[in-house]
């Protein structure tokens, strides 16, 4: 799919609606699966992500109802986990990464697989920690997909360390099927950085809202007791980081964008958006927050004001590219750090980020652990998009101030934001109007 991304023709003024976390969305998906009494998640994100993550727990025999506009799904699990399916990750990291350790309490073998540029994403730090567990992976030798995890209905649990360096979702993965192990697990994090920390605070929210015990004596390591999980009612935050690309294109245009139902207290890494924004030059308010949510407005200085900076994205990665394309589009040179992980994402999210920046006419090199970007005059160009939502997202905010880019493979943006293009098109060019993406319906 080809997509001719608009150029602003003005500020950009109106309000969006954004669809429900993916992050939270697969983590609720998950525990349902192995609570002991039926889920309700209501205004869950409907994308390719959360299907993928449907469709696992559905093979290790958990009954989904889904209300006719999909805005309500009931999960209700099975006595028993079933083995004997195949669990299709996709290009989804949750559902690669998340799902194995629980369907080692399956009572047979699950065996995974996913699309060809899944099987060369990290996993095997998971299957190494699964293996010290006592629990049986067949990989043939290659760490990668596609393997198959010999589930017996059992896990005795205990200890184990894992290296998380490549990313967080190794500890999330452990910890999210850690009550129902025998023992309960003490995981232990053992390489030299930790990424994307907030995502496993999350994690423990998840956890704990659901019932079990979690806590974290010293950094790095977490402690979760065995215990039975609760099903309950929930409500799934709007998507933060799905929102950072409209918010963005406030900052980028001079103009303002509002998004009801920001949560005033939340784990996911995406409320650091307004953080950044503010940093960058933008007027950032979040008002009616005496209740769970408010709503966020943004307003940018424009292209003339919007200043680079340094940003260390250490716990945010996936604001990256957004933020990359807004630092092209600045008055001053930026600095992105601490984001050298994200070369095992659904790309090499830096080497996108600086081929297709430099395909504009931008100046961008990659660092160590990061990017350096010194705003140039940008030319139009087809736009690679890697099969990379988040890639996506970064193209629409560059084309803002480049007419005629053209985005390629743009589909893919479907992973977490279906409709994403035409809520995008009706915010750029409806001057005022609402663009409304609620769980994929636009």
């Amino acid at each position: 799919m080809v997509w001719s991304a608009p150029a602003a023709p003005g500020p950009v003024t109106g309000t969006v609606v954004v669809p429900g976390s993916k992050s939270l969305t697969n983590r609720h998906l998950l525990v349902a699966a192995l609570a002991e009494g039926p889920t309700t998640l209501h205004r869950p994100l409907v994308s390719r992500d959360a299907e993928l993550m449907l469709g696992a727990v559905q093979q290790l025999g958990v009954r989904v109802d889904r209300s006719t506009d999909d805005a309500t799904w009931v999960l209700t699990p099975p006595d028993r986990l079933r083995g004997g399916g195949s669990v299709d990750c996709g290009l989804a990291g949750t559902v690669l990464r998340f799902v194995p350790p629980v369907a080692a309490l399956a009572d047979g073998p699950v065996h995974f697989d996913g699309d060809e540029q899944a099987r060369s994403r990290p996993v095997a730090p998971l299957l190494d920690a699964l293996a010290a567990l006592g629990i049986e992976v067949d990989h043939g030798g290659r760490n990668t997909l596609p393997f198959t995890v010999v589930g017996t209905g059992r896990v005795r649990g205990g200890e184990v360390g894992v290296d998380a360096s490549a990313s967080s979702q190794f500890v999330s993965a452990l910890l999210l099927a850690a009550p129902r192990f025998e023992q309960g697990l003490i995981v232990r994090h053992t390489g030299d950085r930790l990424p994307s920390l907030p995502h496993i605070e999350m994690t423990v929210q998840t956890l704990r809202e659901a019932g079990a015990q979690v806590d974290s004596p010293e950094h790095g390591v977490w402690r979760v007791a065995p215990g039975p999980l609760h099903g309950r009612e929930i409500d799934v935050e709007p998507d933060l980081s799905s929102a950072a690309p409209f918010l963005a294109a406030a900052a980028a245009t001079g103009g303002t964008v509002t998004v009801p139902g920001w949560p005033v207290r939340t784990s996911q890494a995406g409320d650091r958006m307004r953080e950044i924004l503010s940093t960058m030059g933008c007027r950032v308010e979040l008002t009616g927050s005496a209740g769970p949510t408010g709503t966020l407005t943004v307003t940018g200085p424009g292209r003339g004001g919007l200043r680079g900076a340094d940003l260390d994205l250490h716990d945010v990665g996936e604001l990256t590219p957004v933020v990359s394309a807004l630092a092209a589009l600045a008055s001053s040179p930026s600095r992105i750090s601490g984001v050298a992980h994200l070369r095992g994402h659904e790309t090499d999210r830096l080497h996108a980020l600086e081929t297709e920046l430099s395909r504009l006419g931008g100046e961008v090199t990659q660092t160590d652990d990061g990017l350096e970007i010194v705003p140039a005059r940008l030319y139009p160009a087809p736009l690679e998009t890697y099969e990379d939502h988040r890639m996506v997202m970064a193209a629409a905010v560059l084309a803002l101030h480049v007419p005629g880019t053209e985005v390629l493979g743009a589909g893919t943006v479907a992973k977490t934001f279906p409709g994403f293009e035409q809520a995008w098109t009706s915010l750029v060019l409806g001057q005022g109007a609402t663009a409304v993406a609620d769980s994929g319906r636009v």
